[in-house]
């Protein structure tokens, strides 16, 4: 069976050096830097997303691979951690990289299903999982100026 890829398209407009105003379909919502960073602790930093976004995708795919593998799951819960050295960051001198060293995900499940069948659900959604696929390898990143006709389109839409 073929599928469609899924585009995705997120937009954001900088409201301050570390407050940005974000549309993804018909949602809005704010990333901002807590006040120890210079911001005004107006929504989660763009870590913490990354962090959470993980957790929602894990939670999408642990429900559709246990419902496939006849795993009832009467309640989930996921706890995501990462730590990061933020001196690259910073334009400290580091040999640390930019971003997590590591992340880890914690799952508890309330089931009656063995711990080997629980881990079998978590492998198979940690493979399938497009966030965790994101975070744990390589993607490529473009980072570009926009063309003049994106400008153009930007403000008639605008």
């Amino acid at each position: 069976m073929s599928v469609k890829p899924l585009k995705v398209t997120v937009t954001g407009t900088s409201e301050s050096p570390t407050k940005l105003a974000v549309s993804v379909r018909d949602f809005s919502f704010i990333i901002d830097e807590p006040a120890m960073f210079g911001g005004e602790d107006a929504g989660p930093n763009p870590v913490e997303y990354a962090l959470a976004s993980l957790a929602g995708c894990m939670n999408v795919v642990i429900h559709l691979v246990a419902a496939e593998q006849g795993v009832d799951l009467r309640s989930l819960r996921l706890t995501v951690k990462g730590e990061l050295d933020p001196s690259r960051l910073m334009a400290l001198p580091t040999e640390n990289r930019a971003g997590f060293e590591g992340i880890e995900l914690i799952a508890e499940f309330d089931s009656d299903s063995s711990t080997a069948q629980l881990d079998e659900v978590l492998r198979l959604a940690g493979l399938r999982c497009p966030v965790s696929d994101n975070l744990g390898n390589a993607t490529p990143v473009i980072v570009r100026l926009a063309a003049p006709a994106e400008l153009e389109a930007a403000l008639v839409v605008g």
